[in-house]
């Protein structure tokens, strides 16, 4: 761990955590970018809601609510709300507060421009899922001003 926290001429663990760098060969590494001026955060991209049985919980908001499945890994459901994804996550009764992801054309020029504006983020952005046709979902977190997450995200297709 000291090698590659001197390599990357980082403090600690911690500095590791949020140092970001797109891999080579992933769809964010190709895509051309511009500077960002602002985040211009878009439209709420997708809510988190903590239910305590995942299997009842995405029959009713599927079966009942009539809410388009996207699709299901583990404990973790997805819904569309109109464009808005439903992320169902299986947790204890005292889970966390919803979270809010906020839809961003450019994750990194994002992620650099709040840095920039002193945002405390949690992590770096990182791929969370990749599609069967290469599109990637990238994700970062970051802290309100009462210390609870909110996410930026960025689905990023492969250019041939």
């Amino acid at each position: 761990m000291a090698n590659v926290l001197a390599k990357l001429d980082l403090p600690n663990r911690k500095a590791l955590q949020r140092w970001f760098r797109p891999p080579g060969g992933s769809a964010l590494d190709s895509k051309e970018r511009t500077a960002v001026e602002t985040p211009l955060l878009g439209k709420i991209g997708q809510i988190s809601r903590s239910v305590s049985d995942i299997q009842k919980a995405a029959h009713w908001y599927g079966e009942v609510l009539g809410l388009p499945h996207l699709y299901t890994f583990g404990s973790l459901a997805f819904f569309d709300c109109d464009g808005t994804r439903l992320l169902l996550t299986q947790a204890p009764a005292a889970a966390a507060d919803s979270i809010l992801y906020f839809r961003v054309d450019d994750i990194v020029g994002a992620h650099e421009l709040l840095k920039s504006r002193d945002v405390e983020f949690i992590n770096a952005p990182h791929m969370i899922h990749q599609h069967s046709d290469g599109t990637e979902e990238w994700m970062a977190f970051f802290k309100d001003p009462d210390g609870r997450p909110i996410a930026i995200m960025s689905q990023v297709k492969r250019v041939p």
